[in-house]
């Protein structure tokens, strides 16, 4: 072995001194422009232009040196060989020196882009539940950072995770960028066409799986029936991956592929297939330490043309027979059917997939930060996993988790690309927009497109909902975070939030809603982000989408800042059934009132508040700075009142009420202060609602800082100067709506 090692070294040497010989004696008799493509690797693109004796001489050297790095990679193998001469693990031909110099960083030749720009690349994604569509929007996120080519993800999800990531592509509007939904329900049990009894077998819901992703973590074995039949090749990823480099990178992979590959997977970096974890370890069969399967390569067309569907189903069920359940979900049976098949594999280098699970070989796959690709934290731990440089992968994955995703919505210069009709109309009011109009802000305001995550912590939907049923619906910021526990506290109901924030704010949320015992013990709180974008507070979209995704016949209308009385939610169900709500169209008003202190015991009944509002440790809300706003509830009438009455709209009547969820939505014109919920209120009143006030129910506001728009609003005769134009353009859009009843409002105005 040692004799052999030195007549390689010595054949290594004389071919390097015969390669530099053959290099200067060019440099010679050629110029230096020409004897630099000698001594640097030839790169694609770059052929001397001279006589057709240099280009032999310089072809004669090139096979020199290819020579040489053949012997190179012979003595690299010689090395790494150990006793027994087997290689050293995970180090395959293409990790040490890839072939279109993928570690180009180390050479002088420039990255070799093997991708069209503008060639379409897919991406197939599986996605169930609430958590796994939170971890989807980061990966999305590092792929859409670094790429250059227009993408269409394919997301085989469950109900849940279809209208979440629905919702929040439809509102991302990233340009080139489409998406595709497969239902995961009919992949589990198969569908068939009618009622009547069907042959059809089921797809995976018959295999027993161990694995923490449950059924869904054997989806990606259906993906040649799932998938479009004209679709031909396709990038499979898990949820928990971060890419560090751009996806193109990967694609071009695929032009890697022998005829009889199909399959393109990372080595297990782990020692699970080896069997030796613990005693009596036994698991499913693999070709030596067996493959990953959090990113794949699939040729479709292959695929389908060999029977994948038959050949995975007969592996499985054989295996099953023994081992009577997977322990990884569908990584198991890609690899028994990897086993039986070996040359349909084609081995990725390992920094395709760095996998972040305990104990792994992980570190073996990078050198520096310019090697590192995909990472995947495949471990149950996630970020709390235990590796030699996980710090530097959580600040990596942290980058993304709170990276502005509107930053992200950049076009592919050079790739003709068709805009969604929305996008097309976004695009054309913006430009009919005045920038010279004093208002230009508030109306640019009104046209900005949020991005949109609902449900964005794990949420129980109603199988049957009650039909006096109601949802609190509100909205706030980062600044009234506070008020979430003492809400829940006070109502037991559903309730549906719509909450402004950034990306970054986003993750802070999430991490305290977590750590709070009080929120994290409900399941009935629905908390639906819209991401910072523009100067004002989108009061009114907040409220529309917090309205929009309620359950409840019923919604009670409020704000994030008061307290409801105890047992409001149970008295608002009986007085919905009393007076019989279904039938009649109405709005009950709930008064509302205020305390000036921070600290306030909290009245159990209406007697003991009205004995607060007596001493002056409560007041009606708003008498002293806005008592318009409220003064036709007629809190005179309430303090003796036992039974619903009814009052009349008044000019800037702004009371919190319950309604149909079916009810108008809020004019989004108005935002930031003022207005807001007067035009809501107005609207109620043209659609012919009764007013109705409840006699035994109330809310109380807390106290708090004065909003940014408030200030503004009070500072600037510019702010007032917009509102008032903005009124004035309401008022006009709700004449050609409701036609003459409409002008009782403008008259009522002009009279004030």
């Amino acid at each position: 072995m040692l004799r052999s090692w030195r007549v390689k070294l010595k054949l290594l040497l004389a071919t390097v001194t015969l390669a530099i010989l053959l290099s200067w004696l060019y440099l010679f008799v050629g110029s230096l422009e020409y004897g630099r493509f000698l001594l640097l690797p030839p790169c694609l693109g770059e052929q001397p232009s001279r006589d057709v004796e240099r280009e032999a001489l310089a072809s004669r050297v090139r096979r020199v040196e290819e020579e040489n790095q053949q012997l190179r990679l012979q003595l690299g193998q010689a090395q790494a060989e150990g006793s027994d001469g087997s290689p050293q693990w995970g180090v395959s031909a293409e990790d040490r020196d890839p072939p279109g110099g993928e570690r180009s960083n180390r050479t002088a030749c420039p990255k070799q882009r093997t991708v069209h720009k503008c060639e379409l690349l897919h991406v197939a994604i599986v996605c169930a539940g609430h958590n796994a569509s939170r971890d989807v929007v980061t990966l999305v996120k590092s792929i859409l950072f670094h790429r250059k080519n227009p993408l269409h993800f394919h997301f085989i999800t469950d109900s849940v995770a279809h209208q979440i990531l629905q919702t929040l592509f439809q509102s991302w509007m990233v340009p080139s960028v489409h998406v595709s939904f497969y239902n995961a329900d009919d992949l589990k049990a198969g569908t068939c066409p009618s009622p009547l009894p069907c042959p059809k077998p089921p797809e995976v819901s018959w295999i027993p799986n161990k694995h923490y992703s449950g059924i869904y973590g054997l989806m990606k074995l259906t993906l040649t029936k799932a998938l479009p039949s004209n679709l031909s090749k396709v990038i499979v990823l898990d949820t928990d991956i971060t890419f560090a480099t751009d996806i193109a990178e990967l694609w071009a992979v695929f032009g890697k592929f022998s005829d009889k590959q199909v399959i393109g997977l990372v080595e297990n970096q782990s020692d699970w297939y080896l069997g030796n974890l613990w005693k009596n370890h036994k698991p499913w069969p693999a070709l030596g330490r067996g493959f990953n399967t959090g990113v794949i390569l699939l040729l479709l067309d292959r695929l389908r043309r060999l029977g994948w569907e038959q050949m995975w189903r007969l592996t499985a069920e054989r295996e099953l027979m023994s081992m009577l359940s997977t322990s990884l979900a569908d990584q198991d049976i890609f690899n028994a059917v990897i086993k039986q098949n070996p040359a349909l594999v084609y081995r990725l280098p390992c920094f395709w997939n760095v996998q972040l699970s305990d104990h792994t070989r992980s570190e073996q796959c990078y050198t520096e930060v310019s090697d590192l690709k995909v990472i995947h934290w495949n471990s149950p731990k996630k970020l709390r996993v235990k590796n030699k440089h996980v710090e530097f992968f959580r600040n990596l994955y942290l980058t993304f988790l709170e990276y502005d995703g509107n930053l992200l919505r950049r076009e592919l210069f050079g790739c003709a690309s068709l805009p969604s009709p929305p996008s097309n109309q976004l695009q054309q009011a913006l430009e009919e927009l005045d920038e010279d109009d004093p208002c230009y802000d508030f109306r640019r305001q009104h046209l900005t497109q949020h991005r949109v995550h609902l449900f964005f912590l794990q949420y129980e939907f109603l199988a049957l909902p009650n039909p006096t049923d109601v949802t609190l619906v509100a909205q706030l910021s980062m600044d009234r975070l506070q008020m979430l526990e003492a809400i829940c506290k006070h109502w037991a109901g559903p309730i549906s939030l719509a909450l402004y924030m950034s990306d970054a704010e986003a993750q802070q949320f999430l991490r305290y809603a977590q750590a709070s015992e009080v929120l994290s013990a409900r399941r009935n709180v629905a908390y639906h982000i819209v991401y910072k974008e523009g100067q004002f507070y989108p009061i009114n979209l907040l409220r529309n989408v917090a309205l929009a995704n309620t359950q409840t016949p019923y919604v009670f209308l409020t704000d994030i800042d008061f307290l409801p009385m105890y047992g409001l939610y149970d008295y608002l169900r009986n007085s919905i059934q009393q007076l019989e709500l279904p039938q009649r169209k109405a709005a009950l008003i709930v008064p509302a009132f205020e305390t000036l202190h921070y600290r306030l015991t909290f009245p159990k009944s209406k007697a003991e508040l009205l004995s607060m509002l007596d001493m002056g440790s409560l007041y009606t809300f708003r008498y002293h700075v806005w008592p318009k706003g409220h003064a036709p509830t007629d809190y005179a009438k309430w303090r003796t009142a036992t039974v619903p009455y009814r009052v009349a709209w008044q000019p800037d009547f702004e009371p919190y009420v319950v309604v149909r969820r079916d009810c108008p939505k809020y004019d989004q014109r108005f935002v930031g202060f003022g207005w807001n919920k007067v035009s809501h209120i107005m609207e109620l009143d043209a659609q012919e609602y009764e007013l109705l006030v409840l006699p035994n129910a109330f809310m109380i506001h807390m106290p708090h800082a004065p909003s940014f728009d408030i200030s503004k609003f009070r500072l600037s005769a510019g702010y007032r100067g917009c509102l008032q134009t903005l009124r004035e353009e309401f008022h006009q859009d709700l004449s050609r709506r409701y036609g003459a009843a409409a002008l009782k409002y403008l008259t009522a105005e002009r009279s004030l």
